[in-house]
């Protein structure tokens, strides 16, 4: 198992990052590596994300010297949501089956989590995030219909979209975890614009659904300081609660959020007037 570890930036020091060094205190250049299992550990609320992608082999999420823990999810709670092919998760000997844009919540304690493929031509593609949890729920299959949908924006601006909430209160239990998919429409590209920041949570996107040199404009940083990050294909990027996260791709396109904080408070937000932005 790779687990890149990625320490807390003060705004003040990101003020004075080159672009190549934001690129590598945020910006998650590869998710998914063939038959492994590759995740980023962010100091930011100690959230890890990242991909699992069994093609040729079963992959084992498994304890490690960085969480302190015998087993994964000893003090901790997952999300998953496959973006490839099917695929399957056993937990603890019970199988599931995850179709592509497919999802799991897997509450604290399980101990052995193993991931497949149904096709290894057509692999699936397990993103996660996972959060410190202090109380175990039980572990629920989420697909499009079971997700709670939120209809936002408008063709005048660009930006109509739907957004799936997976693990949240209107359709699970869970600690702190919060996690989901929007899906733009043909022509739409931006997302979440008039921005935001939430101080009581972080949050990491994954940006996909992009086809040939297509890009997303990510935009970071404090809404009087902001910056911005390129982002290809199936690339995520790290959003601490002081900064803004919002962008605008060169085409429409998918992405996953997810959030851990202090509350599950979807609409808890410090919204930011555009005049306000620099």
């Amino acid at each position: 198992m790779r687990l890149d570890v990625r320490y807390a930036n003060h705004p003040e020091d990101s003020k004075h990052y080159t672009t190549e060094e934001l690129r590598k205190h945020y910006l998650i250049e590869k998710v998914f590596i063939e038959d492994e299992v590759n995740l980023v550990y962010s100091h930011v609320d100690r959230v890890i994300a990242g991909g699992i992608t069994p093609v040729k082999k079963a992959l084992k999420l498994e304890g490690c010297k960085e969480l302190g823990s015998e087993y994964f999810l000893e003090r901790r709670e997952l999300g998953v949501i496959n973006i490839g092919g099917d695929g399957k998760v056993v937990i603890d000997g019970v199988e599931y089956e995850v179709k592509s844009r497919e999802g799991l919540y897997v509450g604290m304690g399980s101990k052995e989590l193993v991931f497949t493929s149904a096709d290894e031509k057509n692999p699936a593609k397990f993103y996660i995030n996972s959060s410190p949890a202090h109380k175990t729920y039980p572990t629920v299959m989420i697909n499009l219909e079971k997700a709670n949908k939120v209809h936002l924006g408008d063709l005048a601006n660009s930006n109509k979209r739907t957004i799936y909430q997976y693990v949240h209160p209107a359709v699970c239990q869970s600690c702190q975890l919060v996690m989901g998919m929007t899906m733009l429409e043909p022509n739409n590209m931006w997302n979440t614009m008039p921005c935001h920041t939430h101080e009581r949570r972080m949050e990491v996107y994954l940006y996909f659904d992009m086809i040939d040199d297509n890009k997303v404009f990510h935009l970071m940083g404090e809404p009087n300081e902001t910056r911005h990050i390129v982002m290809g294909n199936e690339q995520a990027v790290i959003s601490p609660s002081w900064s803004i996260h919002s962008g605008v791709g060169t085409k429409n396109y998918t992405f996953i959020w997810g959030m851990a904080g202090e509350n599950q408070t979807f609409t808890d937000m410090d919204h930011v007037a555009m005049d306000d932005l620099r």
